[in-house]
């Protein structure tokens, strides 16, 4: 298969494709795991396991990938890690009780660990300066729409035809992405890094020393640890307003929406105004709509709050994106970028069952009105540390 020329405009929307497609298959299973898992007679406590089975092992393995594309370059990782989860979607329609189906769930865990760092190297490597943000906002398009998609897709296709044609159809998917990656180029006159030399937790620590690196890693950790309390307490919020699961969607919805049409918008602010108004606004927007949101009665005030949550997300993620490529090298940026995921997928892991406890003793309003509560924190960090930049 011909390769793209690596000056060509085509790299960055075909990464997005690609990036869309590589991350389809893990929203196609959000809905329906738990379901599946219990099919094959697991115990409750089984299939919260199973179910968190993908965040465990992806978090700390998006961090150690990282490192080997820093190493041999981001077109391997990618093009393996696609083909690693094609495996893993045929696989699941041949588990036949919860053992199997967890050593499944691992192993999708970690292959999605290479796709995720690998795709956002190349669009930081087929970046400038000029258009950064930019390039990162039709990343975050790509992820959030690979949600906004696949959650109802997936309720449909379970639905109307089952479990395995689910799974075949999201493999399908994915392998169309892992011949689309197979044409993006290699990179080229750059260095990578061969040997381990200040690898391991001082490596890290350095990264995380980084004022730029630290506000992207703490914007994104909490606003993927408020996105996973929100997905928790919403539901239950809801519930008591008398309100059902059309409503929920539609609420989600919203937020999915707006997070995917504000994002190229949030891209050009802060490649032309610097990252500082985009990230502090969007952090301001989340922060408002969330503090709101458990005040509110009715679906037409509370899809208001939620999708002034989506503008938030649209205009914040693409400046955190870009921070990582402002602030490193090109030999350290798959770490760099296998740390922003590994804290993505920690955000939602600890929130989601950490939020949701909290609920439960003090109530889902109360519970929602702390929601945002670590954003505030995301906020001083942003204003202490962007402000002079």
């Amino acid at each position: 298969m011909r390769a793209l020329s690596e000056h060509s405009k085509a790299v960055l929307p075909v990464t997005s494709v690609v990036t869309f497609l590589g991350f389809l298959d893990t929203h196609l299973l959000i809905p329906v795991i738990a379901l599946y898992a219990s099919g094959l007679e697991a115990s409750a406590a089984l299939v919260g396991l199973i179910v968190g089975l993908y965040s465990i092992v992806n978090t700390p393995a998006n961090i150690f990938f990282g490192r080997l594309i820093d190493r041999v370059g981001y077109k391997a990782p990618l093009v393996g890690g696609l083909a690693g989860s094609v495996v893993s979607m045929v696989l699941y329609a041949f588990t036949r009780n919860p053992f199997h189906l967890a050593l499944v769930r691992a192993l999708h865990g970690a292959t999605g660990a290479l796709v995720a760092p690998s795709s956002m190297s190349i669009m930081a490597y087929h970046s400038t300066a000029r258009n950064r943000a930019r390039a990162m906002s039709f990343y975050g398009i790509a992820l959030a729409s690979a949600a906004l998609i696949g959650y109802p897709v997936s309720g449909l296709i379970a639905s109307r035809i089952g479990f395995n044609a689910l799974f075949f159809f999201g493999a399908s998917m994915v392998g169309i992405g892992m011949l689309l990656g197979l044409m993006l180029p290699r990179e080229s006159g750059h260095p990578r890094r061969t040997q381990a030399g200040g690898a391991g937790l001082a490596e890290v620590r350095n990264l995380l020393a980084r004022k730029g690196l630290l506000v992207s890693y703490a914007a994104i950790f909490t606003q993927y640890f408020t996105f996973g309390s929100v997905v928790t307490l919403l539901p239950m919020h809801v519930a008591q307003l008398g309100m059902g699961a059309l409503e929920i969607g539609m609420l989600l919805g919203a937020f999915s929406a707006v997070f995917v049409v504000t994002q190229f918008l949030g891209g050009a602010i802060s490649d032309r105004a610097g990252r500082l108004p985009t990230v502090v606004g969007g952090l301001l927007c989340v922060i408002l709509g969330l503090t709101v949101l458990p005040w509110l009665s009715g679906l037409v005030p509370l899809a208001a709050a939620m999708a002034l949550y989506g503008v938030g997300y649209g205009l914040m993620f693409p400046s955190i994106s870009a921070l990582i490529t402002d602030n490193t090298i090109i030999e350290e940026r798959g770490l760099a970028t296998g740390l922003f995921h590994a804290l993505l997928t920690a955000g939602v892991a600890i929130g989601a069952p950490l939020m949701g406890w909290v609920g439960g003793l003090v109530g889902t309003g109360t519970g929602l009105l702390i929601t945002p509560v670590p954003m505030v924190f995301a906020l001083v960090i942003a204003l202490m540390f962007l402000r002079h930049r």
